[in-house]
């Protein structure tokens, strides 16, 4: 694969959105060409649906489905989405949410604890029936639930579910449980990074993070370790 596709994964709040702008300003300040993506897309098809499950304004709540069926919902948002895409177009895509989300959030709701994980199941599904492509890196930004949930109530109104929590969000234990997936995965998949997002028990500078983020790409080979003396060299002006 020509374009190497980098996840912005974490629990609801854990900053993700500030990073993955931030990632994509460092790509590009590098001279790096990126396009980027973000699902659940709530403006197409399947997303808009994902978007009435995650709201539950249908009398139907996400928590309520099942996880084969639910994880198909935000798989087909995925499929359509990449129908048009075509790799080596850019050196980067970047991906706010992507696979490995839906595989940790269908396997911890409370309706499956004591349930084995669907992982794998999603993998093959995503990766392997749909042909989506694999990312280079998985990033999972590891923020504490408590601390995640009150980021959440500093977003405001968003236009899927209005002023209020989704209901993955309400849920501290469906975000711990999750927190927990992510880290396992890191444990079980090469691909799967944690970047630490705190400091004790408060959260670190966006930029700290950021950097341990380029960091982190330059130790894996993701970037071109010449592009870091131009980063530098830009960025101390």
């Amino acid at each position: 694969m020509k374009t190497k596709i980098i996840t912005i994964e974490g629990i609801d709040g854990s900053g993700k959105t500030v990073q993955f702008t931030r990632l994509c300003e460092n790509l590009r300040a590098m001279g790096y060409t990126v396009d980027t993506r973000s699902f659940p897309d709530y403006e197409a098809f399947f997303g808009r649906q994902v978007g009435r499950y995650l709201s539950g304004e249908e009398g139907v709540a996400a928590t309520d489905v099942d996880q084969k069926s639910m994880a198909l919902w935000f798989a087909l948002d995925r499929w359509e989405a990449f129908k048009t895409w075509k790799d080596g177009e850019y050196d980067f895509l970047i991906i706010n949410r992507y696979v490995l989300s839906n595989a940790v959030y269908q396997s911890i709701r409370d309706r499956d604890i004591g349930r084995p994980d669907i992982i794998d199941w999603v993998f093959e599904l995503e990766y392997g029936h749909f042909g989506l492509p694999r990312p280079a890196l998985n990033l999972f930004f590891d923020v504490a639930a408590e601390r995640a949930g009150q980021n959440v109530d500093r977003k405001g109104f968003r236009d899927y579910v209005g002023e209020g929590r989704d209901v993955y969000e309400r849920s501290l234990g469906i975000q711990e449980r999750a927190r927990n997936m992510y880290v396992a995965a890191a444990e079980r998949y090469d691909d799967v990074c944690i970047v630490n997002c705190m400091d004790g028990a408060a959260m670190k500078a966006p930029e700290a993070i950021a950097e341990e983020v380029m960091e982190l790409m330059r130790e894996r080979g993701v970037i071109d370790p010449c592009a870091r003396c131009d980063y530098k060299e830009d960025h101390a002006e």
